[in-house]
């Protein structure tokens, strides 16, 4: 059993640990065998990893990974029981996954239960909760010992294209508040030994705070970034007007995560830190997961990972290179929540250009429905909507969807669109856990209403934002500002 998802519920309690006590831990977690840190389960995806290269190899290997994937799921899923006659139909797996039907997330979400393999014990399950930028906060369910040792192996291997070594201290700018930093002369840094992370606030992104992430890297001499796009733009605008060779030389290579990234902001990091700038694409279901390469902005999805396909807004195919689709997930690897043809409600195109990069594997040119949007917090620090993490919402996991609304700096309402009426104690935890989120710097008022109107393109908006950003945006408005 891997010791990483044994220790996983204590996680929150290390990352609020004094600096002193998390150097000790990790000092002697370092000395952990990796095997034993993730489970024999990781040897396996090594492996897999490892022959990506080898293009038959790896088409044989997807088609039987998909094959039990819709196996498994038909004998043990009651949502998927119907579809037994289409298993034992003579088809190849593409033809077998096309008689799937796509999944809402909204389906998941009423019926949950419906979805767990009966043939897994409960002990097996390892809850999550999604909602991030998606606005429709939901329970979903790992395989314990699995899961994330599939996503240690993966993550690894995106670092290796990066070039981090073991031994490589990296600076980490993605939301995480850090313990203390509300506090008058509060240090807005930490090192997480166990990470090799050199981790600065997420909610400290104004110019005045900049030097002390300076001195920080001065002292602590990383040389690679693991970043939200909009928690590192505004460091790389401060150096821009600021610069500091001796910190940005050392940096090799800026990792970026979990958020739509603009070319704007490619370009900016590119030139501040003159190096490569690689991109991550995945999500809490764990259902497929992409990759960019040095030079080259496309993101490639891994082939045995999960399988990817792109639809129009009527779920038909869409296979012409330019035309935007939505992403659609088929997830390996899960046997306790397995998620076939699931909506991620991602936009993409596929690539016009041969995949001589990565060949083997699905290439888009382009990841939109990532919400790059702020709140204001009551000092005007600025706080990604992206960085609110799900941990506070799972008091929502029986509401349609939720909408931040903002008119004043400091104050929020949360709009939640429930056929109940909300609970005081639901109400409590929400308001302090945003307020704990942001360090006090927002208050937020939650109601229940009846409808929460939709885009054009039909989505829901997860922040209405009426105040003006650039006001507030510090040292991402200069230098012309956001782009429009």
């Amino acid at each position: 059993m891997p010791i990483e998802d044994r220790i996983y519920p204590l996680l929150k309690h290390y990352i609020g640990a004094p600096q002193a006590l998390k150097s000790m831990m990790g000092a002697a977690y370092s000395m952990v065998p990796t095997s034993w840190r993730y489970g024999a389960q990781y040897a396996g995806f090594m492996e897999e990893i490892a022959r990506s290269d080898d293009q038959d190899w790896i088409r044989a290997r997807v088609d039987a990974k998909l094959l039990d994937t819709l196996k498994w799921a038909v004998k043990t899923v009651p949502a998927y029981a119907a579809l037994k006659a289409e298993v034992a139909r003579d088809r190849s797996p593409q033809e077998l996954l096309a008689a799937f039907p796509l999944l809402p997330k909204d389906r998941v979400k009423a019926d949950t239960a419906s979805f767990l393999s009966q043939a897994m014990a409960p002990g097996a399950r390892l809850p999550m909760h999604t909602g991030g930028s998606t606005s429709v906060p939901m329970r979903i369910y790992l395989q314990k010992y699995v899961s994330r040792s599939k996503d240690f192996a993966y993550n690894g291997a995106f670092d290796r294209v990066a070039g981090v070594g073991a031994d490589d201290l990296i600076l980490a700018a993605r939301g995480r508040p850090v313990r203390g930093a509300d506090k008058p002369g509060g240090r807005i840094w930490l090192l997480d030994p166990i990470k090799h992370y050199l981790q600065v606030s997420g909610n400290h992104l104004e110019p005045h705070h900049m030097p002390q992430y300076i001195d920080a890297m001065r002292r602590y001499r990383p040389s690679f970034v693991h970043a939200y796009p909009t928690a590192i733009e505004p460091l790389a605008r401060w150096l821009e007007a600021h610069p500091a060779d001796d910190v940005t030389s050392r940096i090799r290579c800026v990792q970026l995560f979990s958020e739509t990234v603009h070319d704007y902001q490619l370009d900016l990091i590119e030139r501040v830190f003159k190096c490569p700038v690689i991109l991550d694409y995945g999500h809490s279901e764990r259902a497929v997961k992409a990759i960019s390469m040095p030079g080259d902005r496309r993101y490639f999805f891994w082939p045995l990972y999960g399988k990817m396909e792109l639809v129009d807004a009527e779920g038909r195919p869409v296979t012409q290179p330019g035309v935007l689709g939505e992403i659609v997930a088929t997830g390996f690897d899960n046997k306790v929540m397995p998620l076939i043809r699931y909506r991620t409600g991602d936009m993409a195109t596929w690539s016009d250009r041969p995949n001589t990069t990565r060949p083997g594997f699905a290439c888009v040119d382009r990841i939109e429905g990532r919400l790059q949007e702020f709140l204001v917090c009551r000092d005007h620090r600025l706080v990604s909507i992206t960085s609110m993490c799900a941990a506070h919402f799972e008091v929502l996991v029986t509401a349609d969807c939720m909408q931040f609304e903002q008119t004043e700096p400091g104050r929020a309402v949360l709009k939640v669109l429930s056929p109940t009426e909300l609970t005081d104690e639901a109400r409590r935890v929400l308001s302090e856990g945003i307020r704990a989120k942001t360090q006090g710097g927002l208050e937020v008022e939650t109601v229940r209403v009846d409808e929460l109107p939709r885009t054009v393109s039909g989505k829901h908006r997860l922040l209405l934002q009426h105040l003006d950003i650039s006001r507030y945006f510090g040292a991402t408005g200069a230098a012309g500002g956001l782009p429009h």
